[in-house]
């Protein structure tokens, strides 16, 4: 994949995510499926502009969900773990 917006997807904030912000330094982001953790750790140095310390990453598979007698399934998707250095920071919460 050639453009760093098109690997990283969203961040993921959640109550998990958010204690792992504040503890570990450490931000959640879906990415797209066929990337890898070397595509990701340049996306996210090239969009931010912070140093990446390692990423990890998760393949979330779909959940089955009931409405009734309706049985649908959630998207699957890849999450991507990313460590920054120390010192570092990204701020998801600007005006």
């Amino acid at each position: 994949m050639s453009n760093a917006r098109d690997i990283i997807v969203r961040p993921i904030i959640t109550e998990k995510t958010m204690q792992l912000m504040d503890s570990a330094n450490t931000i959640t982001f879906e990415v797209a499926k066929g990337s890898n953790k070397t595509e990701i750790k340049m996306a996210i140095e090239e969009i931010f502009n912070v140093k990446v310390d390692s990423v990890n990453t998760v393949n979330v598979h779909p959940k089955t969900k009931r409405m009734g007698r309706y049985v649908g399934k959630t998207k699957a998707y890849k999450k991507a773990y990313v460590k920054l250095a120390e010192g570092q920071s990204i701020n998801l919460f600007e005006d």
